[in-house]
Formats: structure tokens, sequence, C-alpha cells
């Protein structure tokens, strides 16, 4: 049985004391790079909305007949979502000036650029109708990035679930979102600041394996006279498919955009992440276990879980005004 602290010897309650406090201080830490996941459980929505799932694949699966970009941008994002306050649904809001909302879809990051809001309200309805103010905005992105991917051929994966929804925005770190212009240093330090490590960094950055980047974001920036806003595919050889195709194109030195080429380029990625673009070019399934990974992870960043946030009725405004 263990002793009462009133009969431990003053050295022994000291040490008792520090190791409560480190504690806390680990716990608090694993909150704030998202390291644990704390309260999220891929079973949250079992008894309280069942049919959770199914509604989001339906709903995915109507949009990308009218639409084959929207499952890269539903996972583009919950990947923008998540590097701004946590994976909050933030970025869902829209400017609102009676809840004091200034939007993150305005910043330089996702302006004109960020897509898909519109699938993710009609997500939204039919979760409500469904089982009425129990899915979270936060949730939603989660779980339509997975089934965006396992539905363009790639890795499936159990999604914790059980995040709630932010009150607020953050434009500042929204400024700060990874760039297509950023060096590898950067792109490292900011995948550092969520807890993400080089791994993580190359196995994300696997995402644009089916994307699309207007032109005047690309090394070439437009030089065939193309219009700004032309889109182009990132990985030219199986544009619409999840695959490893893209780490060949990185091999090939054809990466389109800046921050891809990076990942290949000089003496810092050929030490951190060239070996890991060539191990995933040598192995789709390799890449697959480890984007699956990574992409719980980064989930996990600093989610709002039980009596935090709230379940928005209506992904873009909080339920109720602050003044």
């Amino acid at each position: 049985m263990a002793a009462s602290s009133s009969s431990l010897s003053p050295a022994a309650r000291c040490s008792l004391l520090l190791t409560a406090a480190l504690v806390l201080v680990l716990s608090h830490a694993a909150h704030a790079h998202g390291v644990s996941g704390a309260g999220l459980s891929s079973s949250f929505y079992d008894n309280s909305c069942p049919s959770t799932r199914d509604v989001i694949r339906r709903v995915i699966q109507n949009a990308r007949v009218a639409d084959a970009r929207i499952p890269a941008s539903l996972i583009r994002l919950h990947f923008h979502d998540c590097f701004v306050n946590g994976c909050d649904g933030s970025l869902l809001l829209d400017d609102d000036v009676f809840s004091r909302i200034r939007t993150e879809k305005k910043v330089p990051g996702n302006n004109r650029s960020a897509r898909g809001f519109n699938v993710v309200d009609d997500i939204k309805r039919a979760l409500e109708k469904a089982c009425p103010g129990i899915v979270s905005c936060a949730d939603i992105l989660a779980l339509a990035a997975e089934i965006s991917v396992e539905l363009a051929g790639g890795p499936s994966w159990s999604v914790p679930l059980g995040r709630r929804d932010g009150t607020k925005t953050n434009i500042e770190s929204a400024n700060d979102l990874p760039s297509p212009f950023d060096s590898l240093e950067i792109l490292q330090e900011k995948f550092r600041n969520m807890g993400l490590d080089n791994t993580d960094l190359v196995a994300l950055q696997g995402a644009h394996t089916f994307g699309r980047a207007q032109c005047q974001f690309t090394q070439r920036n437009c030089t065939g006279g193309q219009a700004r806003g032309t889109l182009v595919n990132l990985d030219v050889v199986t544009p619409d498919v999840f695959d490893n195709k893209y780490y060949d194109i990185l091999l090939w030195g054809r990466a389109q955009l800046q921050s891809d080429h990076v990942m290949m380029s000089g003496p810092i990625a050929a030490a951190t992440t060239a070996p890991i673009v060539r191990r995933f070019s040598g192995s789709q399934k390799d890449f697959f276990k480890n984007f699956a990974a990574s992409m719980i992870k980064m989930g996990n960043i600093s989610p709002l879980t039980g009596r935090d946030g709230e379940i928005r009725k209506n992904c873009r405004r909080v339920n109720k005004k602050l003044y």
C-alpha cells in the first residue's frame, strides 16, 4: 500500500512534487505539438453517428464526378487547417464582424487557391440531417482527407476522431503557412514547429501526387505564356491517382514547385530529405505506410476535445455571437 504524503520525509515530498510537475509539463507539451492526440478515438462516433464515414464518402464521390480536383483540394484544407491553431476547423470560418472573426481564407497561402469549401458545406448539411449537432467540422476535414486519398487509390487509415471546432481564427499563423517558394530549411522549421520531422515532411508533400497548382506558383512561372491561373499537374505521370510517382518526378529533376525541388537539392537535402525521397520512390508500400502515419500525426496537432470549442451547426460561422 502506498505511503501517504504526510508520512513522507521532506526530501521525498519534494521529489514527489517535482515528479508531478514534470508530468504536467510533458502532458502540456504533448498537447501543444499534437503528439498524443489526447481524447481522440477512431470509434468516437460509433454510437452517436455510426453513418458518419458513409455520409462523407457519398458526398465526396458525387463531388469528384463533376470535379476531379476535389480529393486533392479536400486534403489541402485539412493540411492548412491543422497548421494554424491546430486541427480545429478555423480555416472554414468566413469573415464575421459580429463574432469578431477574420477569415483565414484570404491570407496569401489560401486566397484563390484553397477550395472545396462548398463540398464541406454539403457534407455538413448531410450530417446535420443524419445526426444533428454531433460531428464537428474539424473531424469532417480529417475524414474527408482520408476518404479522398483512399478514393484516389491511396492508403486508408483509422482516423482518430473527437475534435471539436474552434471559435476563433489566427491570421498571423495563417500568414506563415508552408509556401511553394520556401527553402528546405524554412520548410523543416515550419514542420518541426508542428512536431513533425523530416519523414513527415517528405511523406506529407507526397499528397502533391494528385494535386495541381496555378502556374504562377511553379518554377517555370507561366513561361509558356499561359494565364497566371492556368493549372499545372504536379504529377505529370498519373495526375489523378494517389501513388508514389511524384517521388520519381523529384528524382528526375522535374518538380513543378520549388518547395518540392528543394527536397532533392543541396547539402542539407542530401543528409536529410533526399534519402527519404529515394526510399519512397522505390517502395509505394513504404510511402503509403508512412503517409498514413504522418497524416494521423498531423491530425493530432492541438485538437480541441471535451468541453473546449463547440460543434458548429454551420462550418462557416460560430454558433454564438461573442458580444
